[in-house]
């Protein structure tokens, strides 16, 4: 058994031996192959095969995937210090993005105005992050402000995000009849799933359960050909659909 296993250490250091010379990779890489098989392939395939293969979007993604799940704090800790060591606007906007994916959109949302102070005063980007993280921390009114002010001076910009965000923000401000008339006009605009699902979890929590059902229908029909990615991309708003429909249950 120990013969079988060296065999085929020496098997895939051949295999990535030839990788090496047919994409003309420096020579040195052929004796870390032969000199360790295991751990040279091992390093061949993260450090040259794999940037260069079809696998590459997915592997990093699961890299990525299982390195947060592992540490994470990660992220936020990073972008305080690169903060500190460099107080730049760039990295005030790094630190406020990682607030929020960090489920911290209180602080975020103090992040993103510092952020919109001086020369970036105007950037869009910049007030739909402050938007989204003052809509999280429960100050609704904040962030339908920033998204007004975005559709008046860039009438261009994200406007299928925009419209959801702002139908979202202005029905946690009470603004029901306004979040309504926003709802209808991204549907008919837009008719994603998204859109759909915000006006389906919106309609159950003001218990209009016949809109509920019309749209339910409709969002059954859009999710009834996703692939796992599109299913991956499309479960946090699944999610507040599916809690909304338990809570009406």
């Amino acid at each position: 058994m120990p013969f079988i296993g060296a065999g085929l250490h020496m098997l895939v250091a051949l295999f990535f031996a030839i990788h090496a010379i047919r994409s003309g990779q420096p020579l040195y890489w052929l004796a870390i192959l032969f000199m360790f098989p295991l751990l040279g392939s091992i390093v061949y395939f993260v450090a040259i095969y794999l940037p260069g293969s079809r696998l590459e979007h997915g592997a990093r993604r699961t890299v990525v995937a299982a390195a947060r799940s592992l540490d994470p704090g990660r992220d936020l800790r990073e972008a305080r210090a690169a903060l500190e060591d460099t107080p730049t606007a760039q990295n005030q906007m790094r630190l406020a993005q990682a607030l929020l994916a960090a489920g911290q959109p209180a602080e975020a949302a103090q992040a993103f105005e510092t952020c919109l102070k001086g020369p970036f005063a105007s950037d869009a980007e910049i007030k739909l992050g402050a938007a989204r993280a003052w809509l999280e921390s429960g100050q609704a009114a904040r962030a339908v402000a920033h998204l007004q002010a975005i559709r008046n001076d860039q009438p261009g910009f994200r406007i299928d995000q925009l419209s959801l965000l702002l139908a979202r923000a202005l029905a946690a401000d009470g603004q029901h009849a306004q979040a309504r008339a926003e709802f209808e006009a991204g549907l008919a605009r837009f008719g994603s799933f998204e859109a759909h699902a915000e006006f389906a979890i919106w309609a159950l929590e003001r218990g209009e359960q016949a809109l509920a059902g019309q749209l339910q229908a409709e969002i059954d029909k859009l999710s009834r050909s996703w692939n796992r990615h599109t299913r991956e991309l499309n479960a946090p708003v699944l999610r507040r659909l599916q809690a909304a429909q338990a809570r009406r249950g």
